[in-house]
């Protein structure tokens, strides 16, 4: 009786210990954050009536749970994980080529780029698990390939938008302590790095279609159809993807979105590009405004004037109801039968843009 009194008060005294994180994960409402940033971020297009919004037509909105849904979530749950360990690779520690373009994708759509011998860190996330506590969330299916401090210094940290997948406190926190690169984050999510110690000097917040230079490259942040929030409180941050251009190289990151028609735009006035990197992930018939399936993956590749595209947002962790391999299943049919280029790494393999590896489909015996 006394051994279980003391596990189960060592159970709640740890449950409380994580618990003390959580009001710093939530962040920061931004309008409350400071008078510059409110006024920016009142005069944003983006922004009407307390909230950013979408402005393309096409409706932007998560469906109301089917009635099955407790039903289809117990059942095929072994479908939703790989049935065996993920293959990592350690990227090997070099220097970046001065002409070049390479990438390592960590896993879910954390990834570092490398153009023209600087370097981008994209949604960095090594947390155990998307959540404001690790005690509940969706977890890793497979560890990072690289611990935090093994990361070689880079040149610009990105953020796409403030949900747990794609922006982590405790990764801004090591990053803060470990790199010297600035933060591009759309607008008010500044005030969540504020809040966790980032300093003012190393934020770079933008509204879609503004841009700033930063090591020789030129970053523009470009428009997404998807939303914000890390409570129950939303959109009140904006979400965005992002043109990243060098001198002859361009790279282009999705972030979460759906598909809609503005890619065509954003291919016309900032493309063509090298590589895309395109969500593929986590999308369902209950949410088909703010995630892409793989074949809207591939039309927006291709609005986009994309020569490479690699999938992310899929592997890493288990965000919907479809099967684990199913996304990558879907991605290399369309392109197949499209003739559209893809890559498709393991975790922490380094693939060179311009000779890329064919697809080996390593995924098929987990899936």
């Amino acid at each position: 009786m006394r051994k279980s009194l003391i596990v189960a008060g060592a159970a709640l005294a740890g449950a409380v210990w994580a618990a003390r994180k959580v009001p710093a994960e939530l962040g920061v409402r931004p309008l409350g954050s400071g008078p510059d940033r409110e006024a920016r971020i009142k005069a944003s297009p983006q922004f009407k009536d307390g909230v950013f919004y979408n402005p393309m037509p096409e409706p932007t909105q998560v469906g109301a749970p089917s009635a099955g849904l407790l039903r289809e979530l117990a059942r095929d749950r072994e479908a939703r994980r790989p049935k065996g360990m993920i293959p990592l690779l350690v990227p090997p520690a070099r220097e970046p080529d001065p002409d070049g373009l390479s990438v390592v994708w960590y896993g879910h759509a954390s990834s570092l780029v490398e153009i023209e011998g600087k370097r981008v860190l994209f949604d960095p996330v090594w947390s155990r698990r998307v959540s404001p506590s690790q005690l509940f969330g969706p977890k890793r299916h497979h560890p990072l390939p690289v611990e935090l401090a093994q990361l070689p210094q880079v040149d610009a940290i990105v953020i796409s938008h403030d949900h747990y997948d794609h922006l982590d406190m405790v990764t801004v926190q090591a990053l803060t302590r470990t790199q010297r690169a600035p933060f591009l984050v759309p607008l008010g999510i500044g005030a969540h790095l504020e809040r966790w110690g980032v300093p003012a000097y190393r934020i770079v917040e933008l509204d879609w279609d503004e841009e700033a230079q930063v090591a020789g490259l030129r970053f523009v942040a470009t428009a997404a159809r998807h939303f914000s929030g890390r409570s129950l409180t939303r959109n009140d941050t904006l979400w965005g993807s992002w043109v990243v251009a060098g001198r002859e190289r361009k790279v282009f990151y999705a972030g979460d979105s759906g598909y809609f028609e503005g890619y065509k735009g954003i291919g016309a006035a900032h493309g063509p590009f090298d590589l895309t990197l395109m969500p593929i992930g986590a999308y369902s018939p209950a949410w088909p405004d703010i995630h892409m399936n793989p074949e809207e993956a591939v039309n927006a590749h291709l609005d986009l004037g994309g020569k490479l595209l690699l999938p992310v947002h899929w592997a890493t962790f288990t965000l919907a109801l479809h099967p684990w391999a199913e996304p990558v299943r879907r991605l290399w049919s369309e392109a197949k039968a499209r003739e559209v280029s893809i890559v498709v790494p393991r975790p922490g393999e380094l693939v060179e843009a311009g000779s890329a590896p064919e697809v080996d489909g390593w995924w098929e015996t987990l899936g």
